[in-house]
């Protein structure tokens, strides 16, 4: 009769166990992997890279004349151009931001959105985020400044992308960024949107320092064939717990990657192709 007591105790408590184990392994939490960037940026293309919730970043972009060869000083006394911006991260996989730029005084309005994030364990094996902005040419659009905008919707561009992005290991990480930049008005002849696929790179030879590589490759062709060159960049990163700073040269100087992509006509491997150029990113946690 004991032995039945002690049988029967077993068979009521073992669901117990059973549920007390399932809790056990439904509680562990997959760690997401650490960021494949330090900067929301690389170069020309925007990375993964999504800030704690009440992160504030500011960015300073810049970049020089072409490297034509005449008394230029490496391009630093040409034409450049700068853009000035701020993101701001509503929630850890939210970021708003805004930014102006020299070229055209163009205004851009951005935002990026964690879609999924890769895992310390392998179970989700790449980062996929969405940047999209949309852009305003701030020129008059009097006689002199080469605007002619028929009417007010003509000023706007839109840009939209879904970065891939993985880190293989604590040194290397890499990203694929399919792209559709759409215009409102387009030059007479031109199509006024244009599909593109940029690769980004990044290999850390010191806890602080990074060599980086930006390619920016369209895939659909204007009928302007000046401006279907795909654009290269190379460089070096130097990063702190709070700050980036990259430092390149490079063919694009448009800066919004909507204004690269459709208009830039210079050729990496050709006389006055290159540039020297700077991105400056300092975050503020509030």
């Amino acid at each position: 009769m004991k032995n039945y007591k002690i049988l029967l105790f077993i068979f009521l408590m073992a669901p117990l166990f059973t549920f007390s184990q399932e809790k056990v392994k439904d509680s562990v939490v997959e760690k997401p992997e650490r960021p494949a960037f330090e900067s929301s940026s690389l170069i020309d293309n925007q990375t993964n890279v999504l800030f704690n919730k009440n992160t504030l970043e500011v960015m300073m972009q810049h970049r020089f004349g072409a490297i034509d060869g005449e008394n230029t000083l490496l391009g630093i006394y040409g034409a450049s151009n700068i853009r000035i911006g701020a993101t701001y991260s509503i929630l850890d996989w939210l970021t708003v931001g805004y930014g102006i730029t020299k070229k055209n005084i163009t205004s851009d309005f951005s935002l990026k959105v964690g879609l999924l994030n890769q895992t310390r364990s392998g179970s989700i094996p790449l980062s996929i985020t969405y940047y999209g902005n949309a852009a305003i040419d701030g020129r008059s659009g009097k006689n002199g400044d080469n605007a002619g905008f028929l009417t007010k919707q003509d000023r706007y561009s839109y840009f939209h992308q879904l970065i891939f992005a993985k880190r293989f290991s604590p040194d290397f990480s890499f990203q694929i960024a399919p792209s559709m930049t759409h215009y409102n008005a387009a030059d007479f002849g031109n199509e006024n949107d244009r599909f593109a696929v940029a690769f980004g790179g990044r290999y850390k030879i010191s806890p602080n320092t990074s060599l980086i590589l930006d390619y920016s490759q369209p895939i659909t062709k204007l009928n302007d064939n000046s401006n279907n060159d795909p654009g290269i960049s190379l460089g070096a990163e130097f990063s702190t717990s709070g700050h980036a700073f990259q430092v390149f040269i490079a063919n694009y100087n448009g800066i919004l990657p909507q204004y690269n992509n459709m208009n830039d006509a210079n050729d990496f491997f050709s006389k006055g192709g290159i540039l020297i150029g700077f991105n400056i990113t300092r975050r503020y946690s509030f």
